[in-house]
């Protein structure tokens, strides 16, 4: 078959009536069986182990029975058009985003599922209710953090965390836009999770996150068209023009019916690919001012956590996004400028869930690993609590790092009684010592810790 009949073929075939006929239609265009197994090969390796646009599909080393790589990606789209599966998020124009369940998608959300953690529950499962507390805890603040540099917060994480730890207020709008995220968590975790959405608890949401950061009259309220509200980079360069507001009023009733669960017996979505859905569905409508990026990755918790996931708790998702915001932003432009292929974004979110999971796992045999060779060596030498030997541990990495009773207290989810005490009894040891500083005593190692890790 010429190149000009092939091309002709694939302009018929994409027509709607014809599109039934699928990868069948391999056989007729190219002939022989080998060639139809190449391009099957082909096809797999476009959607997995990653889901490729255009940019990245147009280089494949392609057999010459195809042709030309315009050609193949035909196929690659006839194909995802077979097997796409319609969303309820819809554009101005009327169009609907569709999505492709990508290859071991199902075995990696059963693996999950498993005791709501999948295989981080194998090491979540042992651990006691106070470790919990503080790994998610920690989890919260990390996310708080990240979350909040994805938007233009100008501080490093170690700073950031030590604000939060100390509990002291926010110097700068990077640190309150830090404090609004970390507690919109706690909100998240504490209260909304229990709640259906609605309008009230969104614009109660958006409050939280938004406090001391964004004019009064723009909190709690959706944007109008007036604000003429663009997605754009420092470049100038724009990502997406949110729809009017005369859609996004329309389009916000359907957004809260799908986020509680409404018409999910007759379409139902595994809850982590519908927490990335609603992820984006903020992202495309855009509804606020500003806090929209925020609004997403917290209604993204909000959701898993209020459907069981309780692991979630504990991963800082945005941690892993910021690692690749390019590749965050561009997963939200594929889905939108490829037919609204929302597997692009899907795969994305996919993706990170995968690698925060494989982090946490790494995370905790690590920790295990160190604390059974720390609490052997402590208690040989002094009667100490478990709170009282993470501290020692967190002096020997960090020898001219300082700590108070409050933000012992932040850490370990315990009283100021408790914590004051804790730091009284190892300064009695001789392993601290205290300056009065204002309103707090600081307590700073001795070099008698040394001895711990001889």
């Amino acid at each position: 078959m010429s190149k000009n009949t092939k091309n002709q073929y694939f302009y018929e075939l994409e027509k709607p009536e014809l599109k039934k006929i699928g990868l069948k239609a391999l056989e007729h265009v190219f002939g022989e069986k080998s060639v139809q197994l190449k391009i099957l090969e082909l096809l797999k390796k476009a959607s997995f182990p990653k889901y490729l646009y255009w940019d990245k599909v147009k280089y494949f080393e392609l057999p010459t029975e195809i042709g030309s790589p315009e050609l193949f990606w035909k196929v690659v789209k006839i194909s995802r058009n077979l097997e796409s599966i319609r969303t309820p998020i819809k554009t101005e124009k009327g169009d609907y985003f569709s999505w492709v369940k990508i290859l071991k998608l199902d075995e990696f959300l059963h693996r999950l599922d498993l005791n709501t953690g999948g295989h981080l529950s194998m090491f979540a499962e042992d651990l006691d209710e106070k470790k919990r507390l503080r790994f998610i805890s920690n989890g919260i603040i990390e996310e708080s953090i990240a979350s909040s540099q994805l938007e233009g917060a100008n501080t490093t994480r170690k700073m950031a965390k030590q604000f939060l730890l100390e509990g002291r207020k926010p110097k700068n709008n990077s640190e309150q836009m830090i404090l609004n995220n970390y507690e919109a968590m706690l909100y998240i975790e504490e209260d909304l999770k229990k709640m259906s959405l609605d309008t009230s608890s969104l614009f109660n949401l958006h409050a939280i996150l938004t406090k001391n950061t964004l004019s009064t009259k723009d909190i709690a309220r959706f944007r109008r068209d007036v604000d003429e509200i663009v997605v754009s980079d420092n470049d100038g360069m724009v990502y997406h023009i949110p729809p009017r507001e005369s859609f996004l009023l329309r389009e916000m009733e359907n957004f809260l019916d799908f986020c509680n669960d409404k018409n999910d017996e007759e379409n139902f979505l595994h809850p982590v690919i519908k927490a990335i859905m609603i992820h984006f569905w903020v992202g495309y409508l855009h509804p606020f001012v500003d806090g929209n990026g925020r609004m997403a990755r917290a209604l993204f918790y909000w959701y898993l956590l209020k459907k069981g996931y309780w692991a979630f708790a504990y991963l800082p998702i945005s941690m892993t996004i910021r690692k690749s915001p390019q590749q965050y932003k561009m997963a939200y432009l594929y889905s939108e400028q490829d037919d609204n292929d929302l597997t692009y974004f899907i795969d994305y979110n996919i993706n990170k869930i995968k690698l925060s999971l494989k982090d946490f796992e790494e995370y905790i045999v690590k920790k295990e690993k160190e604390a059974k060779i720390f609490r052997e060596s402590a208690i040989k030498k002094f009667q100490l609590n478990e709170r009282q030997l993470k501290l020692l541990q967190y002096f020997q990495k960090n020898p001219e790092g300082k700590t108070f009773a409050r933000m012992h207290a932040n850490i370990y989810q315990i009283s100021w009684l408790t914590a004051a005490n804790d730091l009284k009894e190892m300064e009695k040891d001789g392993l601290l010592e205290s300056e009065k500083m204002g309103k707090n005593k600081f307590y700073r190692p001795t070099t008698k810790i040394d001895e711990f890790f001889e």
